[in-house]
């Protein structure tokens, strides 16, 4: 009996170890930032869902990555392409082995989407979110500088996409058909995820049927961090979707409604907890706008909220 109380203990200290390194590896605080401003090794760049944020002032030294000009394909509905993304990443001056460092407003709402496009091209080894973004630097009253940053431009070269990051259409339909066992996750809130309403206050409706993928369990995006914009503890993220069912043991999809909320609760799962999965960024504004897919709407909306 001993020595399968032993086997036990082991198991669990290298489990709570595990979970300790991917959170470590993925977040730093503001002092680590602090001290690593003039650190040529590593690069800071903001990515926030108010894109004026930046100009009005930013961490010294940052760079911007707008999120709907410079992650983004300009004619089509894509993340940047290979080039455009290299591009950026060499004017900012990041080499082979710089350690890039993401943050923005909204409780690191966008930088997690952006951690998202890293990781798609290769990079998210060497990603890192600043825990609790522009939020808590603000609160903290840290240093902000509203001078444009020049970097010396790199050469560097980035990997082709990794499809294994990204969920489609076709493997979304799949799993509401029943045809695979991957676990989906609905991020919006209790709202949007009833059909109550079709999108959050004050943004513009892009689907034109409401509810949700069958199947999804509703884990709001917010739930998962403090009121000062941190993450909880890995054991109460951990734990909160264990409430719902989703423990790791199965492949998971995050969806939202644009898939960026989907990418912060993707940086949760995957960085922090290490767990299998994908993000699904054509979420509900393309599931919601196709034709003959199962939908799920407790409220009983069909149209136009009605």
């Amino acid at each position: 009996m001993s020595a399968i109380k032993t086997a036990i203990s082991t198991a669990l200290i290298a489990f709570m170890a595990s979970t300790a390194a991917y959170a470590s590896d993925a977040l730093v605080d503001a002092e680590w930032v602090q001290k690593n401003l003039d650190n040529p090794k590593v690069r800071i760049f903001e990515v926030s869902v108010d894109t004026g944020a930046y100009e009005r002032g930013h961490i010294p030294g940052a760079a911007n990555l707008n999120w709907h000009t410079d992650l983004v394909d300009r004619e089509r509905r894509d993340i940047a392409s290979r080039e455009a993304f290299e591009k950026h990443l060499q004017a900012a001056g990041v080499g082979e082995d710089t350690t890039i460092v993401l943050y923005g407003d909204n409780n690191n709402w966008f930088a997690a989407w952006g951690a998202w496009v890293f990781e798609t091209y290769g990079l998210g080894d060497r990603v890192k979110l600043l825990d609790g973004g522009r939020k808590l630097w603000e609160a903290k009253g840290l240093p902000l500088d509203s001078k444009a940053t020049e970097r010396v431009a790199t050469n560097l070269k980035i990997k082709d996409r990794d499809p294994s990051v990204r969920a489609r259409f076709t493997d979304v339909v799949a799993v509401a058909e029943g045809k695979h066992d991957i676990k989906l996750i609905d991020i919006r809130s209790a709202d949007e995820y009833s059909g109550k309403i079709f999108a959050p206050e004050g943004v513009k409706e892009l689907s034109v049927r409401a509810g949700h993928i069958p199947g999804a369990v509703n884990v709001p995006w917010g739930s998962i961090v403090n009121a000062d914009g941190t993450f909880k503890t890995a054991d109460e993220i951990k734990s909160l979707y264990a409430a719902k069912g989703v423990d790791g043991s199965k492949p998971i999809i995050t969806y939202c409604r644009i898939g960026e909320r989907s990418s912060h609760t993707w940086f949760a799962l995957k960085k922090i907890l290490g767990y299998d999965v994908r993000n699904y960024d054509g979420s509900w504004t393309e599931y919601g706008n196709a034709v003959g897919v199962p939908v799920s709407n407790p409220s009983g909306t069909i149209w136009t909220g009605k």
